[in-house]
């Protein structure tokens, strides 16, 4: 026990992990912008199902005072990263906690702890749980939800952290656009048009789920590989993550675009489950899974989130390049309006991606939210 009347205490059992899923309720219970998670979904998440544990290894911690779980955080080591990246680089994750410097203070010593004892001489964080996932700590756009898959947190968050000797590694952004107005630019629109006979867009083939989600993740990882801590998805983790898509999204709101005949480019728009179970208060038992039905299958949510997009590598620097990108973009244009969406969310995109920036810009998005990464020397 600390001082203050801190207990850290590493998360051992599944009554631990329990507690560790439900610290967020004690630091946002009164935060209208915050999303309650779905607690099964957080569950599998950070159990055996999830495939990022068969090459990491984690540790998590929850800080408790007068029996009260305040705060709590994880520490990752992923041997995917230590292979292709850097072998001294370590990760935190899932930092949250009450406003008190010492909670934060306690947690990411923990942290630090125990990736020294790894052998890891810097720290980068937050990865929930690595790169593929939800990363980065919010330090612009507190006043709205999150989308679906991304983080919310307090304005002293990023605070504590900074004090604690972490500086900024890069800063990832959410871009946000207005679906009526949404409208490709004409000398995009006439490029268009004279590649008609090379580009083609379609659905993504449901029928053939196996093969047309190995072509996604081909086309993901080339078209990813070289940007700044990129991981390869493995055909594991992306079969997982098309699984769980699969089940929420409409056939019209995935698209694959094709030069010759040949899979180059690649988006999938997710509806914001958030708007679905912002008052479920984590629950789908006993009659929330019916509400959630009802609100994706008759209501339909009005925003959605682009969370996966790419476009390969070989055209990125080309006239095909963003003629790619604004093709599969523009395959969405149609569905999205006629089921009612008012905002896309295309999220998250490295602040120093000025390529897909630009792409953005030009068809009226606009950065909504900003997240942060920070690193350490320990």
């Amino acid at each position: 026990m600390t001082e203050s009347g801190l207990i850290i205490r590493e998360v051992e059992s599944p009554a631990d992990l329990k507690a560790f899923i439900r610290v967020p309720w004690a630091v946002y219970g009164d935060d209208p912008n915050w999303v309650p998670p779905l607690l099964a979904e957080r569950r599998d998440a950070l159990s055996e199902k999830n495939p990022f544990f068969s090459h990491a290894r984690w540790k998590a911690w929850i800080a408790w005072r007068n029996g009260e779980a305040v705060g709590r955080i994880s520490a990752q080591v992923d041997d995917y990263h230590l292979d292709q990246h850097d072998p001294e680089t370590g990760f935190f994750g899932l930092a949250e906690g009450i406003d008190d410097e010492k909670v934060f203070r306690a947690l990411f010593q923990a942290a630090e702890d125990w990736l020294r004892e790894q052998g890891m001489k810097r720290v980068v964080g937050p990865f929930n749980l690595n790169i593929n996932q939800e990363i980065g700590l919010l330090i612009e756009g507190f006043e709205s939800p999150p989308y679906i898959m991304m983080g919310h947190a307090r304005p002293y968050h990023g605070d504590f952290i900074a004090d604690l000797g972490y500086r900024k590694a890069k800063d990832v952004l959410a871009y946000e656009i207005e679906q009526v107005k949404f409208s490709l630019p004409d000398n995009i629109r006439r490029l268009l048009d004279r590649l008609s006979g090379t580009l083609s867009v379609r659905q993504v083939d449901r029928k053939n789920k196996a093969e047309e989600l190995e072509a996604m993740r081909q086309v993901f990882n080339d078209a990813w590989s070289g940007n700044w801590g990129f991981l390869p998805f493995s055909r594991e983790e992306f079969q997982a993550v098309g699984k769980e898509l699969f089940m929420i999204v409409p056939k019209d709101y995935s698209w694959i675009a094709e030069v010759d005949g040949e899979p180059a480019a690649f988006i999938v728009l997710l509806p914001n489950l958030n708007e679905a179970i912002a008052d479920l208060n984590g629950r789908l038992l006993p009659f929330g899974w019916l509400k959630l039905l009802w609100r994706l299958k008759v209501r339909n949510p009005r925003s959605g989130r682009v969370p996966l997009m790419g476009v390969r590598k070989q055209y990125q620097n080309t006239r095909l390049g963003p003629a790619l990108a604004f093709l599969v973009i523009q395959a969405l244009h149609e569905p999205t309006g006629r089921r009612g969406l008012k905002w896309v969310e295309l999220s998250w995109i490295l602040e120093d991606n000025q390529a897909m920036r630009n792409i953005l810009e030009k068809i009226g998005a606009r950065v909504s939210k900003r997240y942060r990464l920070y690193q350490k020397d320990i």
